[in-house]
């Protein structure tokens, strides 16, 4: 697309910011994911401690740890797949799907215009014939 037909600065100013958030989002989201598979792997270990525990006659700390700790959420006794889920379908597909709306509508669709348009800037100045 020539620039004539894009965007004008200040919707390219917006397509990128809003390119910025949204990988920015993603990046969180995949905080989340990490965060989520270390519970996992914490509360694994508990479980473990749970049947050791209970092999060594410490009942009284397994049933604790069967009853209150395992089974518990971590926020309003939601567990970490519920928090995933919950992000990626109450925000992350909403506002991913807001940001592809403007794009279409200012850029036909296209990602990433002002690294495009610095792109081709680049490489009208090199010497080289890309």
């Amino acid at each position: 697309m020539d620039d004539q037909q894009g965007p004008d600065e200040d919707e390219r100013a917006a397509l990128h910011d809003l390119q910025l958030g949204i990988e920015h989002l993603h990046r969180g989201y995949g905080h989340l994911l990490a965060f989520h598979h270390a519970i996992g792997r914490g509360m694994n270990r508990f479980d473990d401690a749970r049947e050791q525990l209970r092999a060594s006659g410490h009942d009284e700390h397994a049933d604790a740890l069967r009853d209150d700790l395992l089974p518990a959420g971590v926020v309003d006794e939601q567990w970490t797949y519920e928090l995933v889920e919950a992000f990626v379908d109450e925000f992350l597909d909403p506002v991913d799907e807001f940001e592809a709306d403007v794009r279409e509508e200012l850029a036909d669709g296209r990602r990433h215009v002002t690294e495009d348009r610095q792109r081709r800037a680049w490489r009208e100045r090199s010497e080289k014939d890309w």
